[in-house]
């Protein structure tokens, strides 16, 4: 957990010393942390932003720190000892927190000095750092409220987390409530006789849950870990009316006693069987082959609004409304029962489920959706518009936090056939795709191209969708392709283009997220500046549905990496392949993104900062055509042949290969450029290849290699 929050410090750019017991196991921990799948640092060249040393020798590197958060073992006994050999190091105003899952930091902190204590608590960040966003901050009693409040405003700025405050009660809000609830879950399955499958087809998205279900979840997780952690629960709650749910169940038993902890150990309640998933029985705990659950109240229900959705799947006499009675029921009037316990409020512990676990909507807002009489619970609404309901009864003002606000809190200023128009404050509209994916399909391109024109304003070019776009048309490309319509697709490729060139004409600035993909990328290279979300997938990937990138992507990776033939043949063979990178930052590195760009590494303010962007941005100057002296030429052809000695390209990927070679490496201006792209991205497309590639794509959402 250590490697993994330096790893987290270090991609946003904080220098990070890495401490522990040892010289070779601080380089042991942190090369797990740079094999770590999913990464743990965005780039490999991040990690040498972190320094490696021992408390043995090291240990005065802390009187430099800002910071120091221990991360180690979770034992009480050696984490008092640690910080008796630290305090001496500390800086005067340095803040000292532990990151643990459930000890009880009051008591960590017995012992120290007013001034460790004043400045002590706990930081529980969750696993991997760098890809949740929820930080638990637990003061204790003696914590400095103004040191608390320093946290919060750094840890939701600079490192770039969600913070929710909770109380120093075991487990804290997370795992008090979400470890109870996993469990339960796994008591639930057994008792009603369902398999892994059913439930967590019923747990994941149909409840507004991540798709990995329940099940799926636990091997994430690790049994060992979720038993350590249940039996913490279990000694220190000997009040709580549940506390017998936390007990494990015969399946998790079965598990430990086998060692087969999850996917730390290749096997839990799924494994591998190699392109085979294998599921465990939970009668025989024997593995068999997945099966798809049967669940006609999932399927029926799937588009209906989470709350009518669960209400009307409470009512079935099936399998699905037998669960939600048994399991979700009895989790909703848990959480009210220790709610006080534990959090200081109902919003607080709704978004600790919200970005910690993925929920759509935590226990409370789940209860409102649902309705509680529908619950056989007696309780009023716990949010009424912009208030929340508070522990003794009255409702009391949410806190408003503009630098987080979302794309639908902004008022609406218009609405057209492909995007919205949104007011974000000081001068600036946001201008938000709403096909589906941000797909832009020569419809919306028009649309676009219509309200550039005229615009004179400053602008945030983004989506109310769940990526940014992920390119262009391909249905429309394959109608056209199919009719011979080939004027009709070199018109739209030529609006795209000249949509392209349109916005780098206006201060607008492309807030991009989840994917920015093919044309969604082209487009948002033609506005002046791109702020990125960290872990938006960026490239121009046309080439994997058998095409080039024509919406003016080939000129411009020209202009980008024309500094010289080794650098230009490098991104030709990228585009070749198709290559997209997996966040902002490798971007960057692949020359997707350019210097003046941005990367937001933190989850929730990209719409905030895009405005403040677009508050100064102004067209940038054109860049002049160059083609680089050398054997462009010759060095694609030698790295076609390397690739395809390996298997790694195809000949028909070489034919597109060709095409980008000679739109990148022949063409004369970035007019001819420009040109030349939709001529042979028409050729493409008469070949039935292509037309294999893209409907593929569209059939299945996967690469076709033929």
């Amino acid at each position: 957990m250590g490697s993994g929050i330096a790893a987290h410090l270090a991609n946003i750019g904080f220098q990070v010393s890495l401490l522990d017991r040892s010289a070779g196991a601080a380089q042991e921990a942190f090369d797990r942390a740079k094999k770590a799948k999913p990464p743990h640092f965005m780039v490999p060249e991040t990690a040498g932003q972190v320094r490696l040393g021992s408390i043995e020798h090291d240990l005065h590197w802390i009187k430099n720190a800002h910071w120091v958060c221990e991360a180690i073992f979770e034992d009480m006994r050696a984490k008092k000892e640690l910080y008796a050999l630290i305090e001496d190091q500390l800086a005067p105003d340095a803040m000292i927190s532990t990151n643990t899952s459930g000890l009880e930091i009051s008591l960590l902190a017995e012992g120290r000095t007013d001034s460790f204590r004043r400045r002590f608590h706990g930081t529980h960040f969750f696993n991997p750092p760098r890809y949740l966003k929820l930080l638990e901050l637990i003061p204790t009693p003696e914590t400095d409220p103004a040191v608390i409040q320093q946290m919060v405003e750094f840890l939701e700025g600079p490192v770039a987390r969600r913070v929710v405050v909770a109380k120093d009660t075991p487990g804290f809000i997370a795992n008090r409530y979400g470890m109870w609830s996993m469990i339960h879950t796994v008591h639930v399955a057994e008792k009603l006789q369902l398999t892994c499958e059913e439930v967590d087809a019923i747990t994941g998205s149909f409840l507004g849950r991540p798709r990995t279900g329940s099940f799926r979840l636990n091997d994430l997780v690790g049994i060992d870990i979720m038993k350590n952690i249940a039996d913490n629960l279990y000694e220190r709650c000997s009040h709580d009316p549940r506390r017998g749910d936390l007990k494990m169940p015969q399946s998790m038993e079965v598990l430990l006693e086998r060692g087969w902890l999850g996917d730390k150990t290749g096997q839990g309640y799924y494994r591998r069987e190699g392109k085979e998933l294998m599921a465990i029985d939970l009668q025989t705990f024997a593995y068999r082959q997945r099966r798809e659950p049967e669940l006609p109240t999932l399927t029926e229900l799937a588009k209906v609004p989470l709350g009518e959705r669960i209400r009307t799947a409470l009512e079935r006499k099936d399998p699905v409304g037998e669960f939600l009675r048994e399991q979700l029921v009895p989790s909703l009037k848990y959480a009210n029962a220790i709610k006080e316990e534990i959090s200081h409020s109902v919003e607080d512990f709704d978004r600790v489920m919200k970005w910690g676990f993925g929920w759509e909507a935590g226990p409370f807002e789940m209860i409102d959706a649902i309705g509680a009489q529908n619950l056989g619970m007696l309780e009023t609404a716990f949010y009424e518009g912009g208030t929340q309901r508070s522990w003794n009864g009255d409702y009391v003002e949410r806190a408003k936090e503009p630098q987080f606000a979302n794309i639908a809190e902004h008022y609406l200023l218009d609405q057209h056939e492909t995007f919205n128009l949104r007011d974000l404050g000081d001068g600036v509209t946001a201008v938000a795709l709403t096909t589906k994916m941000g797909v832009l399909s020569p419809r919306a391109i028009q649309e676009l191209t219509s309200f550039f024109d005229t615009f004179d304003g400053r602008a945030v070019l983004t989506s109310e969708a769940r990526s940014f776009s992920a390119g262009f048309d391909l249905t429309f490309v394959l109608t056209q392709a199919e009719a011979d319509d080939w004027q009709t697709l070199d018109n739209a490729l030529y609006d795209l283009q000249m949509l392209s060139q349109l916005l780098s004409e206006k201060r607008v600035v492309a807030a991009v997220f989840g994917h920015c993909l093919g044309a969604g990328l082209e487009v948002a290279l033609g506005c002046p500046q791109i702020i990125a979300a960290a872990e938006t997938q960026i490239g121009l990937p046309e080439a994997r549905v058998g095409l080039i990138p024509s919406g003016s992507g080939c000129a411009r990776m020209h202009l980008r990496h024309q500094g010289s033939a080794k650098e230009l043949a490098e991104a030709i063979i990228r585009l070749t392949l198709g290559t997209v990178a997996g966040n902002a930052d490798e971007a960057r590195k692949l020359g997707y993104l350019r210097v003046g760009d941005v990367t937001q590494y933190h989850p929730d303010r990209m719409l905030f900062d895009a405005k403040l962007l677009a508050e100064t941005v102004e067209p940038l100057p054109q860049v002049a055509w160059i083609n680089p002296e050398g054997p462009l030429v010759g060095m694609v052809d030698r790295a076609q042949e390397e690739l395809k000695a390996r298997g790694e390209l195809s000949e028909f990927d070489e034919i597109i290969g060709d095409k980008l070679k000679m739109v990148c490496g022949k063409a004369q201006s970035y007019e001819q450029a420009l040109g030349l792209e939709r001529q042979e991205f028409e050729e493409l497309c008469r070949q039935p290849l292509t037309h294999a590639r893209i409907k593929h794509m569209l059939e299945t959402g996967k690469p076709l290699k033929n």
